[in-house]
């Protein structure tokens, strides 16, 4: 099993603890990997592009001119997609880019980033992490007791409001509640700051 070094909120090491070698010691799949964060990128898009098409953009009511004699070639409307101003063809149109990955796929791409993160040492595991108000000064005062300078995930095992609002200010550092850690937010991060309650819920839902 996997063991890292357990620290205190002032930054003091205190121990180990060793993790599941099941979640944080497989054989990273860097395709899952690549499929998952293509996954989630898509679900990000917009998708809110939009064209006209010529039954919406305006003007063409009528025949520009007779169907024969004048020897141009006929036309029906000025507003066909050949004319200038004319409507497009197959433009886009607003639509939803997201798209499901089979359950195992997610699972083993999930595993594979945190796995990613503890063959690299970039994972820290604290005690526990609490502010009795926010106060951002403090939670900088934590990072800086870890020795960690970029960008950083924060995983706690439920939503901390003063936690989420003590980070909220600090750039590139991003705070998530366990159940709701993804690959884009593990792979997207240098460091992985994980509370040792955080770690024992990831645990027990990946297990």
């Amino acid at each position: 099993m996997p063991k890292v070094a357990l620290f205190n909120q002032s930054g003091s090491k205190v121990g180990d603890i060793e993790l599941n070698d099941s979640i944080f010691g497989v054989e990273p799949n860097k395709q899952v990997l690549f499929e998952a964060v293509l996954m989630q990128r898509a679900s990000l898009r917009q998708g809110t592009h939009k064209v006209k098409n010529r039954s919406e953009v305006a003007g063409g009511g009528r025949k520009p001119w007779r169907q024969k004699g004048t020897g141009r070639a006929r036309q029906g409307s000025i507003r066909s997609p050949q004319w200038r101003g004319g409507g497009t063809v197959f433009g886009p149109v607003p639509r939803s880019y997201s798209y499901k990955l089979p359950k195992k796929v997610r699972r083993l791409a999930i595993k594979s980033a945190l796995s990613t993160k503890v063959a690299e040492e970039n994972i820290l595991v604290l005690e526990a992490l609490a502010f009795d108000a926010p106060k951002t000064k403090e939670f900088a005062s934590v990072l800086k007791g870890l020795s960690v300078n970029s960008k950083t995930l924060v995983v706690t095992d439920g939503l901390d409001e003063n936690v989420a609002l003590s980070a909220r200010n600090i750039p590139g550092v991003t705070v998530v509640a366990a159940n709701g850690i993804s690959v884009l937010d593990v792979v997207g991060h240098d460091k992985l700051v994980m509370t040792k309650a955080a770690v024992e819920k990831v645990e027990e839902v990946l297990a």
